[in-house]
């Protein structure tokens, strides 16, 4: 399979398990609102990585499948909270939650998808999974939604400065980010049955997955086009700290240093191709993509205790397409 068949698998079968957490919600309005982006589509993902997890150590696809559409439940939460706090406007090619309902319906939304999210991960016992996996799973799933709530404050927390290291960068975006991959990794890697060994490697797997999927964020944005649903280079004109601003930044002579935060500050269409032209100067676009690809390769890497198997195929397959992905 090539890598949409393989995100679209189990993608029925994950919408079924979200409709049925969801479809006793009242009022209406509410089931409404907390189904708006879901409908929207989306890669679903996190679904996938937690069903392959589960199949990669010899788990039954059928006991993955609360925990995935737990995992989508917790993305799409975040991303309607993220929305909010962003005021971005559009999310998968449709108008943000709150700009169709209001942001007290759109946080309400969120809250209730987090809660649902809880509900269905523990009716994983049901599944003939063990009540101490389902907790087992649970508990990673808590430590991820901690992490990007923390991952979350430590971005906002950058906005006001450029004295940011890159380790501490990588940090906010595995928690930001790579947190819930993790996640979906780990609670596979549970619910499927896995030895300590083996739960540590795909979580590995997924740190570094999770790490090569925000800084190919940040390189598509300076290098892709707008289909992916917001400016090209719209990241500069933010001013955020990307990796390859914070490289260009540590590499500059002090007048492109300068410069660069004179840009960056601006807030303006206007700074993109000088903004550019400094990073390119430095190397910081490439540096940047050899970064991801290091990840990817680390990623990979850590399978070699997963035994053979077309899941672990899939895994390889996955980690290079968050490296090549376009948006």
């Amino acid at each position: 399979m090539d890598v949409m068949e393989i995100l679209k698998a189990y993608s029925a079968e994950v919408d079924t398990e979200i409709d049925d957490a969801l479809k006793t919600l009242e009022p209406e309005e509410l089931r409404d609102v907390s189904s708006h982006l879901i409908k929207a589509g989306g890669k679903k993902f996190r679904p996938a990585l937690t069903i392959l997890s589960c199949q990669a150590v010899g788990g039954n696809t059928e006991k993955a499948l609360k925990a995935a559409a737990a995992l989508e439940l917790i993305h799409t939460f975040s991303l309607i909270h993220d929305d909010i706090m962003d005021n971005d406007d559009t999310r998968r090619g449709m108008k943000a939650v709150h700009k169709v309902w209001g942001e007290p319906l759109a946080i309400l939304a969120g809250d209730t998808l987090f809660a649902k999210a809880y509900e269905t991960i523990i009716k994983t016992a049901d599944d003939n999974v063990g009540y101490e996996r389902a907790i087992d799973a649970l508990k990673v799933l808590v430590d991820s939604c901690i992490k990007i709530c923390e991952g979350q404050a430590l971005d906002m927390s950058f906005e006001d400065t450029f004295e940011v290291t890159q380790d501490e960068y990588m940090n906010m975006i595995y928690k930001k980010t790579g947190a819930l991959i993790t996640g979906a990794t780990g609670a596979g890697a549970i619910i499927g049955g896995a030895t300590s060994m083996q739960i540590n490697a795909l979580q590995e797997y997924g740190r570094n997955v999770g790490l090569a999927f925000q800084i190919q964020d940040d390189y598509i944005d300076l290098t892709g086009d707008e289909s992916i649903g917001k400016p090209v280079g719209s990241d500069l004109v933010e001013g955020k700290k990307t990796v390859m601003v914070l490289y260009a930044l540590e590499k500059a002579n002090k007048e492109d240093h300068d410069r660069l935060i004179e840009l960056l500050e601006a807030n303006d269409d206007s700074i993109i191709p000088e903004a550019m032209s400094i990073l390119e100067k430095y190397g910081a676009i490439q540096y940047a993509r050899a970064l991801a690809y290091d990840c990817v390769i680390k990623a990979k890497e850590s399978l070699v205790v997963i035994p053979d198997s077309d899941a672990k195929d899939a895994l390889m397959k996955l980690a290079d397409f968050v490296y090549t992905r376009k948006a």
